[in-house]
């Protein structure tokens, strides 16, 4: 399952957002763009306690928590649902607070050719 999630209205002086392409069975993601949140072009998901952490590839320390997204649910997530985003702009204080949608869910099994989620690469 592939889940496109939007990412914005952060409290910053300029327009803020992401979108992420989430991969529930690699627990991957990978930025397919992004305006004033500094994020990686790829990195890992974890969900702790129903919520989504988003890590970059070469560190632990989360950049982004999804509250609410449970990439485990049996019946979700599902395109529409929606939940506060915690943007950990800067690594010792407190996080930005906005909003996550989920824009499209693909349940559609298919092997990626090449990038992130490809075998062996990134």
């Amino acid at each position: 399952m592939r889940i496109t999630v939007h990412l914005d209205t952060f409290q910053c002086a300029d327009t803020a957002y992401a979108v992420l392409w989430l991969d529930r069975g690699s627990r991957k993601w990978s930025r397919e763009g992004h305006a004033v949140i500094d994020l990686p072009e790829w990195g890992n998901l974890a969900s702790p306690k129903g919520n989504t952490r988003i890590h970059g590839a070469d560190h632990d320390r989360a950049i982004c928590e999804l509250t609410g997204l449970d990439l485990g649910a049996v019946n979700g997530p599902r395109e529409g649902d929606s939940g506060q985003a915690l943007w950990y702009r800067h690594a010792h204080h407190a996080p930005v607070i906005g909003k996550w949608h989920i824009q499209c869910v693909d349940n559609t099994e298919s092997d990626p050719e090449s990038g992130v989620f490809a075998e062996g690469d990134g």
